[in-house]
């Protein structure tokens, strides 16, 4: 019984871990496929079907010069060939019996062969169409790829210019076909050089620029929450409760109400355009404050007397007694505060501008990266996991203490 029980068990366990895992990376492909793309090259990006890894195409000296190396078939065989740089016109041929004369191009083809080593015979033939016309061909002769005789019933389907292909080490095997949807030698290559070509696009100063307004942002509302959440909740003084409860308020207060005075105050500061006016407008959260203050009212008044009948000031109390016992807390504040800060765009597009470049921050300038290289979408990619992974890494290794902090929060409120 014990062991039916110790299977169902383990066998519940693994269903879960198999459903966690596939939807794990269900949640985890998007980000991995942009990961990926940043790696490519521009026409590696597009292919159809598209593909996960990045593809390089293989590239051989051929007479002196460096080209592409295609895999095309020829009388069954597959040959290495390059491009000669010739194109000609190739004749796509059908029969009367595998014609279809409502579409043309849906015609089972018998063969193709260059236009130039075909005839005409002179002769033509009459096939009727659906709706009870008919209408009329040229017959054309010619020797097919695949057959040694002269055929003289051959009706001209379409006549493309195809590129020429010759085979790398028999320049006697010649092929045509359409050089776009060519089958090209390929290999796995990781195009680190993407990520320099997009840092030396102004993108490595938006990303230090972002990195200090995101630290200042990031300290200047830790230090004002923790001074807050110590005042509403040690501090006696008359209306405290009423001020706390208009400060939490205006976390209902939507931002696009308080843009244009915003805006109207940093222009009488003479903050427009400068940096500054992305740090000291956000270094007070009402968000962080109530967080902070619920942590604190947790702890036991015991601690606090205790350290003051010691003769601990109250600013001693408090970094090195409340905040050490309130670091999931701040931990989750921090994180909150470094996400909101990386991923800022509306405000920085406002304040800052798309034309004052030396000021950009990371948000602004994937927008003027996205414009530039539009047909690149493999550097518009290699530029948003720039932007992506700082925030990433930050929260892979502070998760535990964001954990914490939530879900403490959730008792202790």
């Amino acid at each position: 019984m014990n062991e039916k029980r110790n299977l169902t068990f383990y066998l519940g366990r693994a269903l879960a871990y198999f459903l966690l895992t596939g939807f794990a990376f269900i949640m985890l492909f998007p980000f991995l496929y942009m990961v990926f793309t940043s790696f490519k090259l521009s026409q590696d990006v597009v292919r159809v079907p598209p593909r996960l890894l990045p593809y390089s195409p293989v590239q051989r000296e051929v007479e002196g010069a460096l080209q592409t190396i295609y895999a095309l078939d020829v009388d069954g065989q597959t040959y290495e060939m390059v491009l000669t740089g010739e194109r000609a016109e190739v004749g796509q041929f059908t029969t009367p019996e595998n014609l279809n004369a409502d579409q043309l191009r849906a015609s089972t083809q018998v063969g193709q062969v260059l236009l130039r080593e075909t005839t005409l015979t002179g002769e033509v033939v009459t096939v009727n169409k659906a709706d009870g016309s008919s209408v009329t061909f040229e017959l054309y002769s010619a020797i097919l790829d695949d057959e040694e005789a002269v055929r003289t019933d051959l009706i001209l389907v379409s006549n493309p210019r195809l590129s020429e292909f010759v085979a790398v080490d028999n320049p006697e095997i010649i092929t045509y076909a359409v050089e776009r949807t060519a089958n090209k030698s390929e290999f796995v290559q990781f195009q680190i050089q993407n990520y320099q070509s997009v840092l030396e696009l102004d993108l490595d100063r938006a990303l230090i620029n972002t990195t200090l307004v995101t630290t200042l942002v990031v300290a200047g509302q830790l230090v004002t929450s923790i001074f807050g959440g110590y005042a509403f909740s040690r501090i006696e003084f008359r209306g405290r409760n009423t001020l706390f409860l208009v400060y939490l308020g205006s976390i209902m207060i939507p931002f696009v109400v308080l843009i244009i005075p915003m805006y109207r105050l940093m222009v009488l500061l003479d903050w427009q355009g400068r940096m500054v006016s992305l740090i000291v407008p956000w270094i007070f959260t009402a968000y962080g404050t109530f967080l902070i203050r619920q942590f604190f009212i947790a702890i036991p008044k015991e601690i606090e007397e205790a350290a003051l009948l010691d003769g601990c000031s109250r600013m001693r109390v408090l970094w090195q007694v409340f905040v050490p016992l309130s670091t999931p807390a701040i931990a989750t504040l921090a994180i909150f505060s470094f996400l909101y800060a990386w991923n800022s765009f509306l405000w920085p597009l406002l304040i800052i501008g798309e034309g004052n470049v030396d000021n950009h921050v990371l948000t602004l300038s994937l927008i003027r990266l996205a414009n530039q290289f539009v047909n690149e979408p493999n550097l518009v990619l290699t530029g948003a996991a720039i932007a992506i992974l700082p925030p990433v890494i930050v929260f892979v290794f502070a998760q535990r203490y964001f954990i914490e902090g939530v879900a403490a929060g959730g008792v202790k409120g």
